[in-house]
């Protein structure tokens, strides 16, 4: 509970930031409106920098009391932070986005963790023609705190960079339109960090492995649009082929949420995960390897969401 306190206090102490650096910017832009509107000659504006995202507090929960049926007291909270901080000018662009999210439920006074991720991306281009941009695309995924598979609270699967997904490589970003874009990274080099040895052999390292080296094409596709008034769509599809280790099996991260927004303040979002890396095996409840698997995650909830 400790590390969930902090790690909420550091959100909301970011929010904070961009929160000020927003009002700064509006005063700015008042007092550029009022001396044109009074005659007086202003600088050109040499903001090339467009910020957004949103900060988000998901609930639920269910009670119970002398209810004859049965059930258990629950309740579940998710803590998101999704912002981008994008640069444009001449034919130049650097987009970036961060994702952090953590979510904890409590089942009767057992707490258990439900969500933990921590998702950053920049992407550098120049632009060779109206769609096409030559680019070089760098990632960082990981997470928080210490993952379990419950109810074993003694034996942890995952921790902070236990594992650690970073990549980098150059390619051509394609963008058609403002909410679609496809890179393609034909020499992409990635590392797989396992800090804890323990957990090596689980992601795929050698045993007392903590990086391994990968090598090969990534491909990563974006859609971001308002599909309908209040709903928008943010999708992302990547893709890796590593030329030095079993090539033909292809590793998969397909992210997709979806935002419904009742009013300013309130909002529902669904969100969905899907993984499949032949290199992670996947064990039965009595830890029995399975093998590789497909791996689904699904949330939906309602709560505070500002938009930044």
């Amino acid at each position: 509970m400790r590390k969930f306190i902090i790690i909420f206090s550091a959100v909301l102490f970011s929010i904070q930031v961009f929160s000020q650096e927003l009002v700064e910017k509006s005063k700015d832009f008042q007092k550029q409106f009022d001396e044109v509107s009074q005659g007086i000659s202003v600088e050109k504006d040499t903001t090339y920098w467009l910020n957004e995202g949103d900060f988000s507090i998901q609930f639920n929960q269910v009670s119970f009391s002398n209810w004859a049926a049965g059930g258990i007291n629950s309740y579940a909270t998710v803590i998101g932070l999704n912002y981008s901080f994008n640069y444009t000018k001449a034919k130049s662009s650097w987009d970036n986005k961060l994702v952090l999210s953590y979510g904890m439920q409590s089942l009767d006074g057992e707490i258990r963790k439900t969500d933990d991720k921590i998702d950053y991306a920049s992407k550098y281009g120049h632009k060779l023609s109206d769609k096409t941009y030559f680019g070089v695309l760098f990632s960082v995924k990981s997470q928080f705190t210490n993952g379990y598979n419950y109810p074993d609270i003694d034996n942890y699967v995952s921790r902070f960079a236990a594992p650690m997904y970073i990549g980098i490589g150059p390619g051509i970003d394609y963008k058609p339109s403002k909410f679609f874009s496809l890179f393609l990274a034909p020499a992409t080099a990635q590392w797989v960090i396992v800090s804890d040895v323990a957990l090596a052999e689980a992601y795929g390292n050698e045993p007392d492995q903590k990086v391994r080296a990968q090598f090969g094409t990534a491909v990563k596709m974006q859609f971001i649009k308002e599909i309908a008034k209040n709903i928008k769509l943010d999708t992302k599809l990547e893709l890796f082929s590593d030329y030095l280790n079993k090539p033909q099996n292809i590793i998969v991260n397909w992210d997709m949420a979806i935002d419904m927004k009742v009013n300013k303040l309130i909002s529902a979002k669904l969100t969905t995960g899907l993984i499949y890396d032949d290199n992670i095996i996947i064990n039965d409840a009595d830890g029995n390897p399975l093998g590789p698997r497909i791996q689904l995650k699904e949330m939906f909830g309602a709560g505070l969401s500002v938009k930044l």
